[in-house]
């Protein structure tokens, strides 16, 4: 148990956002196992509320780009405040995001906030789904581990407001994007920033003994 574990966190401590990607084919077959596995986590009423959408097309990933830039431009020149822009300095970012372009896949992830049932046109009716960013969440946890796993490299993406998405991609009313995950291996002489995550008294508070006195 233990040394399984050790091996499992060694694996997943070396995983970094890789902002700069060699073009170099991603094989379906792992896009899909890594997919199936995200697929397997738990969702509100096993509802499984999410949509996987590969893109690996170039036109499609151009028009991605060029809508998500046009956003970033606005987010970077005012929507994000100064002490946002400050927390990010050490990565490096700005509006330009040529990993869009340059991986060869992108995975959007899209949420379903509900689902349409019993009925055609305008006789459909609504029926709900629940805890729908949690299980997205949960489910896309799942897949960068698999990810990473497969010895591949990817990146959480979040322009906002990221409608674009789904009208580029003509996903149904029901969906809504909730990540863009470039997907692929490090370009050679690629640099991630140095990090340092919290130390584990930091984020682990244990209750073992309940004090019970007043």
């Amino acid at each position: 148990m233990r040394a399984r574990l050790a091996d499992f966190e060694q694996s997943l401590e070396s995983r970094r956002s890789v902002r700069n990607f060699s073009s170099d084919p991603v094989p379906m077959d792992i896009i899909e196992s890594a997919i199936r596995i995200a697929s397997s986590a738990p969702s509100g009423a096993h509802k499984q509320p999410w949509t996987f959408c590969v893109v690996t097309d170039p036109v499609l990933k151009s028009a991605i780009r060029k809508a998500a830039e046009a956003e970033e431009r606005i987010s970077y020149g005012g929507r994000m405040s100064k002490r946002w822009l400050d927390d990010l300095k050490f990565v490096g970012t700005d509006h330009n995001k040529p990993f869009i372009e340059d991986a060869p896949a992108l995975i959007i992830v899209f949420k379903r906030v509900f689902e349409w049932v019993d009925g055609e046109g305008a006789d459909r009716q609504k029926a709900p789904n629940y805890y729908v960013p949690e299980s997205v969440g949960i489910a896309t946890g799942f897949l960068l581990v698999a990810l990473q796993q497969a010895g591949l490299s990817a990146l959480t993406h979040t322009p906002s407001p990221m409608n674009f998405l789904g009208e580029l991609l003509r996903r149904p009313d029901n969906e809504r994007a909730f990540l863009n995950i470039p997907v692929g291996w490090p370009a050679e002489g690629a640099e991630v920033p140095i990090i340092h995550r919290k130390s584990m008294d930091t984020v682990l508070a244990q209750y073992s003994e309940i004090d019970n006195e007043k």
